[in-house]
């Protein structure tokens, strides 16, 4: 037996997300600060805003943070990677990554950092692996009614999480699987 890339798009944004937190903690995190968190009100004149938009996906916390949202990615990442194929799955990612960025830059005062978006929308995706049209799955019903119950109770909590970004990436999830439900890679 041999081990196999079996799901570039995954692996390569995890390595990618990893090295990103071990350079910032090497320079006490001001690579995160400067290229990873898209922080609201920016200076749309600053090239680097436009980056951050979407490289927030890839800057982490901490360690625990990074756990916790690559624990998901690995599990579903190589499934949907599979059934949707490397470029689809990457556009999807982009795409979740843009809306939560420009959105959360407009309309909400607090920075966003990390790939919880995309998690959410992994998480809405792997309900729909079994999809046919003409068809809801019950799945995905039950995780949309747990998904957002859990996040409206956590929006009204005092925390470091946007709870805005996990519904931002559930409904790009609920949109691409609608859309993409018959695709076969």
């Amino acid at each position: 037996m041999k081990i196999t890339y079996n799901a570039p798009v995954v692996l390569t944004f995890t390595a990618i997300c990893t090295i990103v937190l071990v350079v910032s903690d090497i320079m006490h995190g001001t690579l995160i600060r400067d290229f990873f968190l898209c922080q609201p009100n920016m200076d749309l004149a600053d090239p680097v805003t436009y980056l951050r938009i979407f490289s927030h996906a890839a800057g982490h916390k901490d360690w625990a943070h990074l756990i916790g949202n690559f624990s998901f990615i690995l599990l579903l990442g190589p499934i949907l990677e599979e059934k949707y194929g490397s470029k689809r799955l990457v556009l999807m990612m982009i795409v979740a990554a843009g809306i939560t960025g420009l959105l959360n830059t407009f309309l909400f005062p607090s920075g966003l950092l990390g790939a919880s978006g995309i998690v959410f929308m992994f998480i809405i995706l792997g309900s729909f692996t079994n999809f046919k049209t003409g068809e809801i799955p019950l799945t995905f019903i039950l995780v949309i009614l747990l998904f957002l119950t859990k996040e409206v109770v956590a929006a009204f909590q005092q925390d470091s999480i946007s709870q805005f970004a996990h519904i931002m990436g559930g409904i790009c999830g609920s949109i691409f699987g609608f859309r993409n439900a018959n695709v076969k890679s």
